[in-house]
């Protein structure tokens, strides 16, 4: 196979900032964008924290005001980080330049993938007043109030393909594509199926972004019922850590054969090496606490980049918070690379946990990190937890020892999902 796929554009909006500089300067100043909830009145409930993307309008996210009445709050950050992303690529600005069947084979050969969970229920709620209206059992009343509480795009701004439908109309992309809904790790399996088209040729390039506005009163409620959500803040890998707390947001990158981006002379910003994903098959909820899912996910990621762990300059763990995944994920890190362990961070704690565009933004802040040389600390960690020996992670900044980053990511179901990244040699001196 060949491994050289380049990264020509990153684009991510969450709670701590509309831009992958400004996300990236929070993480580094310490400041996380959890705070208490705003979307509704959650004063009185038992859990009340997310990190919102607050104070945004919705036309600075998606300019065209007609689109709105048809999609959903995640399309519009979905929309909005693929736009950053491909503006950046220079995609657009290439194209312009060709013509007649030039200009038809560059869309021809761009394909389109996004991730998204999938599993939110704010879609419902809209039928509540009609179903309020109309009792229990009087379902020609329920009928009749239906259409003034519904919005007749109901069915459009609810499709699970919306984000991957509407950059490709925006922006004339007509080659393969895929939609995957898979909880946490939609995202990341986005970003893997893109590169693996480019492996096998059924695209030169393509734009792959992951979604998730998954905090609403049922999600809230239900996750705090499962016991995993937290009071007071998302501490990875703490000795006090008690849950995770949810963010929204979307991240997206573009992906080209390397020959092609230098072709066009693009700007190479990393390269995507590899991908790993599998199941512990234990159940819905249950993870294995040896780490094994993890460990099999990581040892597929490495093959497939052609790499050894001693590669590996850092690792972006899951690092969600709630104490059986974290204690899981350190058990499967350690049995792959024992006692020589590269620096570790994860980045929740200052965006909150996105679901399936979590293990995508952490993809993109990596490769931050690799370029600027640092591992960013996890600023809430006050004391690790016993249990984990000498992990390397730290309320400080670290060093990475090498250009590569593993980012990890798990999901319900037993998922786990392992994805390496190089930084452009070049950057790094």
């Amino acid at each position: 196979m060949n491994h050289s796929i380049a990264i020509t554009g990153i684009g991510a909006v969450c709670g701590a900032g509309l831009s992958v500089d400004e996300i990236w300067n929070a993480v580094v100043a310490g400041k996380t964008a959890i705070a208490p909830i705003e979307q509704w009145d959650a004063s009185r409930w038992p859990v009340n924290l997310s990190a919102e993307v607050r104070n945004v309008e919705n036309r600075t996210l998606v300019e065209d005001r007609k689109l709105h009445k048809m999609i959903s709050r995640t399309d519009m950050f979905g929309l909005f980080a693929a736009n950053q992303a491909v503006q950046q690529s220079g995609l657009l600005a290439h194209r312009d330049g060709l013509a007649g069947p030039a200009k038809t084979q560059f869309n021809d050969r761009t394909g389109v993938f996004a991730g998204s969970g999938g599993g939110n229920y704010r879609c419902n709620y809209e039928f509540f007043p009609a179903m309020s209206a109309a009792g229990a059992d009087d379902l020609k009343k329920f009928g009749s109030e239906f259409s003034s509480s519904v919005n007749p795009m109901w069915l459009l701004k609810n499709l699970p393909n919306n984000v991957l439908c509407h950059v490709g109309i925006r922006y004339g992309f007509k080659g393969t594509n895929a939609c995957v809904t898979n909880q946490c790790v939609g995202g990341v399996l986005a970003l893997a199926e893109a590169a693996a088209a480019l492996r096998n040729d059924e695209a030169d390039r393509a734009s792959a972004t992951a979604h998730d506005t998954p905090f609403e009163p049922e999600t809230v409620a239900g996750y705090h019922q499962l016991g995993l959500l937290s009071r007071d803040t998302l501490r990875p890998f703490d000795r006090d850590r008690s849950g995770t707390v949810f963010g929204e947001g979307a991240a997206s990158v573009v992906l080209e054969k390397i020959e092609a981006a230098k072709a066009r002379g693009a700007t190479i910003l990393g390269e995507f090496l590899g991908a790993g994903c599998v199941t512990e098959a234990t159940g819905i909820l249950d993870l294995r606490p040896d780490g094994d899912g993890v460990s099999r996910a990581i040892e597929l990621a490495l093959a497939d980049a052609a790499i050894s762990a001693g590669d590996v300059g850092m690792i972006v763990a899951h690092g969600n918070g709630t104490p059986a995944s974290d204690a899981s994920e350190v058990a499967g890190i350690r049995r792959v690379f024992g006692n020589q362990l590269p620096p570790v961070t994860g980045f929740k704690w200052a965006v909150g946990h996105l679901i399936a565009a979590s293990g995508a933004l952490d993809l993109v802040l990596a490769l931050r990190a690799l370029r600027e040389k640092m591992v960013p600390g996890i600023a809430t960690l006050n004391e690790l937890d016993p249990e984990f020996g000498a992990l390397p992670v730290s309320a400080r900044a670290q060093s990475p020892r090498g250009n590569i980053a593993l980012v990890l990511c798990r999901g319900f179901g037993g998922m786990n999902v392992a994805l390496a990244v190089r930084a452009d040699s070049a950057t790094l001196g």
